[in-house]
């Protein structure tokens, strides 16, 4: 099992262990920081995660800023690959296609998923994303494209 994926199920397994997670994969990849992803859900083929509304994340009329919003599907897109790819192999995101959908008013619940499918296509793997608001009006869809190769030996 992926370390990634084996510190999510020891650690969401206690109380509070999904935000103890949430903080050390914001620590390992600073940037997704800036959003505060609180992950709810990790396992291969699918990562699902919140992204809350904040002033940090606001645009200039108060919803979540679009940029903000690809963070956070990035961030799921990022649990969801760690946790799938193969023994030995290495992911690197290649490009993203969003359409924006409605206005981004509340927190949002940013999903990646994937199937064996997609990852059969490999090098090049399509993930699906989209988020969510509180009403589950979807925001943001899309697909953020990976490159899926063997790790260098070292």
């Amino acid at each position: 099992m992926n370390q990634t994926l084996a510190l999510y199920d020891r650690l969401s397994s206690f109380p509070l262990g999904d935000r103890v997670f949430s903080v050390a994969f914001s620590l390992k990849a600073p940037y997704f920081r800036t959003v505060r992803p609180r992950v709810r859900e990790v396992r291969p083929h699918r990562a699902e995660l919140v992204v809350p509304k904040r002033w940090g994340v606001q645009n200039h009329i108060g919803t979540v800023h679009a940029i903000a919003v690809c963070n956070g599907l990035e961030a799921a897109m990022g649990l969801l690959a760690e946790a799938t790819v193969p023994e030995g192999y290495r992911w690197l995101p290649k490009g993203m296609d969003v359409a924006y959908l409605a206005k981004s008013t509340s927190d949002l619940v940013c999903v990646a998923e994937t199937t064996a499918a997609d990852w059969a296509k490999a090098p090049e793997v399509d993930v699906t994303v989209h988020a969510t608001r509180d009403d589950g009006t979807r925001v943001v869809e899309g697909t953020i494209h990976l490159w899926v190769t063997p790790k260098p030996s070292r």
